[in-house]
């Protein structure tokens, strides 16, 4: 398996939901339901190798762990796009985001996903969110990834992703014109909890994700 630099994240590592499908896929598991538990940055173009769920790089060291789960519900109901279009124009990362050249919700990536969850009134987030023209199954993995960690992200408080479980449905067509949609659902300490959901253009769920956040020590 390999991450490659395109599909970075914080700086010098992989988007997590990427990375985690990446690695789901690699374990015969890229629709789920599958979890995936990064144990450090997962290294972008490296070569990653798996065994007994767990996936090394070239010196041994443990990236992540993969395994199948039961299957869970979609616990974040959609919302229209004109809504999600409202809320990402009040998107906070495009004045304070901690990594700006994320290939998920980056401003600065030249070429993501451009995904901007913004706030809604009840606390949920919600994006817009086109499909692009290579759409993998690690693509619903990325887009589900940070719509939830943005409901717990503040200024001054960075977080990254620990753990994703996944059920994709279905992929979106190349070009489809979709909503992604991400809420808190509790935490303690560092670690929060959090869920979210991707919805076709006609409102059809494509795929869902809960997940666990970590937040970053201060610098």
């Amino acid at each position: 398996m390999l991450i490659e630099a395109r599909f970075n994240g914080p700086p010098g590592s992989g988007n997590g939901g990427w990375s985690a499908g990446i690695i789901a896929a690699g374990a015969g598991l890229a629709h789920g339901p599958a979890e995936v538990t990064l144990r450090r940055p997962p290294p972008l173009d490296t070569p990653l190798t798996l065994a007994d769920g767990t996936v090394h790089d070239p010196d041994g060291t443990v990236v992540a762990q993969v395994a199948p789960v039961p299957g869970f519900p979609a616990e974040v109901p959609p919302v229209d796009r004109a809504t999600a279009e409202a809320a990402a124009t009040a998107y906070p990362g495009l004045v304070d985001h901690p990594f700006p050249g994320c290939y998920v919700c980056g401003p600065e990536h030249p070429a993501g996903l451009r995904i901007f969850p913004g706030r809604l009134p009840d606390g949920r987030t919600a994006a817009p969110f086109r499909a692009p023209a290579d759409v993998a199954p690690a693509t619903v993995w990325a887009a589900l990834d940070c719509p939830g960690g943005w409901a717990v992200i503040a200024p001054g408080r960075p977080y990254v992703l620990g753990r994703l479980a996944v059920v994709v449905d279905r992929l979106p067509e190349p070009g489809d014109e979709c909503v992604v949609v991400g809420a808190a659902v509790g935490g303690e300490g560092r670690k929060a909890q959090v869920r979210s959901g991707l919805y076709g253009p006609d409102g059809t769920l494509l795929g869902h994700a809960r997940a666990t956040w970590i937040a970053l020590p201060p610098s």
